[in-house]
């Protein structure tokens, strides 16, 4: 099965305005950026994004999000984007934030059909409020439901034409699980193979959930927040 397009155009066709988009990634790390600059060319708006976080200024979901592309950002974090703080509080950008290990879970169950899960994470704060509760085991537990996309964009390190996906590192964060929970997942890779190239045993996103694949191109490795000390 050749699930291989010719080019990131090719690969993003479809993606319309008001739709949920799942995008790959922890900050700066394992993003799938030729997609998500495609996007940012065409005129697409009104855009839920569902992601850890998103990204900085002039790279990553910074680019939909400066040009107010995103009406909804369901995340974990917020706080390296300046953009993102400022439209959030400024109420121009709704937001749901989540614990993180709570998105993880909603994305995996999406993607395995698991409507909803009690979990302890959240409960007593604000993420509890309007939420069924439950107690197990003497310990309070919140409802959360399963999270799922018309899109997922995901970023691999190797991949090859049938969508078998392997990730570097810590490059594979939150990849795996949205790229089970799109209606339509669409990977982008560093490194292209041929069908039979991949060892087995070392993939880690089988390729019955990926759609569309495409090798990015002009690959760069920025740095979300540098520190540095004088000499002394």
């Amino acid at each position: 099965m050749d699930k291989l397009v010719a080019n990131v155009d090719e690969a993003i066709a479809g993606i319309a305005s008001g739709m949920t988009l799942m995008i790959g990634g922890f900050g700066v790390c394992g993003i799938p950026e030729n997609a998500i600059a495609a996007l940012a060319k065409t005129n697409v708006s009104e855009l839920t994004c569902i992601s850890n976080n998103a990204g900085v200024g002039d790279f990553g979901l910074g680019l939909l999000l400066k040009d107010h592309r995103i009406k909804k950002m369901i995340a974990s974090y917020v706080g390296e984007n300046d953009e993102f703080e400022r439209q959030m509080l400024s109420g121009e950008l709704e937001v749901d934030l989540i614990p993180q290990g709570s998105l993880a879970e909603r994305c995996r169950a999406g993607g395995a059909g698991i409507p909803a899960f009690f979990t302890p994470a959240g409960y007593g704060t604000e993420v509890a409020l309007g939420k069924e509760v439950r107690v197990f085991n003497g310990k309070p537990h919140i409802l959360e439901h399963a999270l799922t996309a018309d899109f997922a964009l995901v970023k691999a390190w190797r991949g090859d034409r049938a969508g078998n996906l392997i990730f570097k590192g810590s490059a594979r964060n939150f990849n795996p699980v949205m790229a089970m929970a799109g209606l339509v997942t669409v990977a982008e890779v560093e490194e292209l193979v041929d069908n039979g190239e991949l060892n087995p045993n070392d993939v880690h996103t089988p390729g019955i959930f990926v759609q569309r694949i495409f090798q990015g191109v002009n690959y760069v490795k920025p740095i979300e927040q540098r520190t540095v000390r004088s000499r002394g």
